[in-house]
């Protein structure tokens, strides 16, 4: 890493013989940049998490953005004077094309979180000098906005400072993701009337950054949109209206009148299964939900293919055709089409949707759709077996994720809410002025009593 580092910051022309860093802004310039950088709102967080150990450890904390330059560094006034001597502060360019090998500049140029100890700094004047970098990156986008160092004379070196600056640096980004979806649940209960008042148009609520944070039906989109003009042609050919909203914009994507197809809701996550058909619930038999989750999931059977999936070894595919030709009945020849058997209508499905946000590695969304078991009383092969992999899948994601809000959410389901694993890490996960702290604490001291 180091060599590598000195190789770009050499083939950059810098001058191991330099003696500071080039000023880029004056003092009177930085106001308005900080102000206006993404990281000016995490600097209380930051300072809360770095500054006591940067201080008591002779150190002090440098924010920087995506170039290098450093906006902030605060912490000891003894090593703040020190730095300042070889351009460490406000102001100035730290990346490696600038400074060449050093903690903010390294760190950036690899997007991964460094420490550069005396010798292994290119430039001379900086071996009396140890810094630890981690980048901080953008939730919404997922580019690196900026770095955050701990940098200080090398005789106050200490093994845990990357480890403390990249645990500030995820503090940071959870802090920014924490405010991104309070900021998309505003847009939503500010604007929804719009796609409400839509009238079953397709269409879409989009962030500022092109965002998708509500759409009408599920899975039209893309998770992003690209918003930098008024009309927007999607991956399928057709062509969006952009309407700007005051905090963001309301895609439209005006339906083709000539083709209309019947929309069929699945709602089978619920401890009674759903179904509704343009706009009209339809009563559903436990057999008929089967059959449906089958289509949904696998496309185009075959009645034998059915009876497998229904009955497993023993089905009867005479016995499939008699119960798909009453549900046919039911909904309608424009919805369950024969030979094959397959739905034509636009299916919604709330597994399904599960399925495409956690494909969309949007953890936070399943775990939302995610309600409970999938037709939790049925004993259909084909349900059993995606009502497993679908909790098993879900519970992996919140738990690898580590977002409080959604592993919650996974505990108040069927699935979830006697999951010790779940419930002892978001225990961990909660802070400790929330509500749920205490409901999640006492409901794993009961399971730990009924062990």
């Amino acid at each position: 890493m180091i060599s590598a580092s000195w190789q770009r910051s050499l083939a950059a022309n810098v001058d191991p013989d330099l003696h500071t860093a080039p000023t880029v802004f004056a003092a009177d310039e930085l106001s308005d940049l900080r102000e206006r950088h993404p990281l000016h709102p995490m600097l209380p967080l930051l300072r809360e998490t770095l500054l006591g150990f940067a201080e008591e450890a002779g150190h002090i904390m440098v924010v920087a953005d995506a170039q290098g330059h450093i906006l902030w560094c605060e912490g000891s006034k003894g090593t703040r004077s020190y730095a300042e001597n070889v351009g460490l502060a406000e102001g100035t360019l730290w990346s490696e094309g600038a400074a060449g090998t050093n903690g903010m500049g390294t760190a950036l140029a690899l997007n991964s979180p460094v420490t550069v100890h005396s010798a292994e700094h290119l430039v001379r004047t900086y071996h009396h000098w140890t810094c630890a970098a981690s980048p901080i990156r953008d939730p919404d986008s997922g580019t690196t906005i900026g770095v955050v160092d701990l940098s200080g004379p090398i005789e106050t070196v200490h093994p845990s400072m990357v480890a403390l600056v990249s645990a500030s640096a995820r503090l940071a980004e959870l802090e920014m993701l924490t405010r991104m979806h309070s900021q998309d649940e505003e847009l939503r209960s500010r604007n929804m009337r719009h796609l409400i008042a839509l009238r079953g148009e397709p269409g879409a609520l989009l962030s500022q950054t092109g965002r998708v944070v509500a759409v009408e039906p599920y899975g039209l989109l893309p998770s992003r949109v690209d918003v930098s003009a008024d009309r927007v042609e999607l991956p399928d050919g057709r062509e969006a209206v952009l309407e700007p909203l005051s905090d963001g914009y309301l895609l439209r994507i005006p339906r083709q009148r000539h083709v209309r197809r019947s929309v069929l809701s699945l709602s089978f996550l619920l401890p009674e299964p759903k179904v509704v058909l343009d706009g009209r619930e339809v009563p559903i038999s436990s057999r008929h939900a089967e059959i449906l989750c089958a289509l949904a999931l696998h496309g185009r059977l075959t009645a034998d293919q059915l009876a497998l999936r229904l009955y497993g070894e023993r089905g009867n595919p005479t016995t499939v055709r008699a119960e798909l030709h009453r549900l046919r009945a039911q909904l309608g020849p424009d919805v369950l089409a024969t030979r094959p058997y397959r739905l034509t209508a636009d299916v919604e499905a709330d597994f399904l949707a599960v399925r495409t946000a956690l494909k969309a590695a949007d953890v936070p969304l399943a775990a939302s759709r995610y309600r409970g078991s999938l037709l939790r009383r049925s004993e259909a092969p084909v349900v059993l077996a995606e009502r497993d992999d679908l909790a098993t899948s879900v519970r992996k994601a919140v738990l690898q994720r580590g977002d409080g809000n959604a592993l919650w959410a996974f505990t108040q389901t069927d699935s979830g809410e006697h999951d010790v694993e779940a419930l002892e890490q978001l225990v961990k996960l909660l802070a400790p002025d929330d509500v749920r702290l205490a409901l999640a604490t006492a409901r794993l001291r009961r399971l730990g009593q009924d062990d």
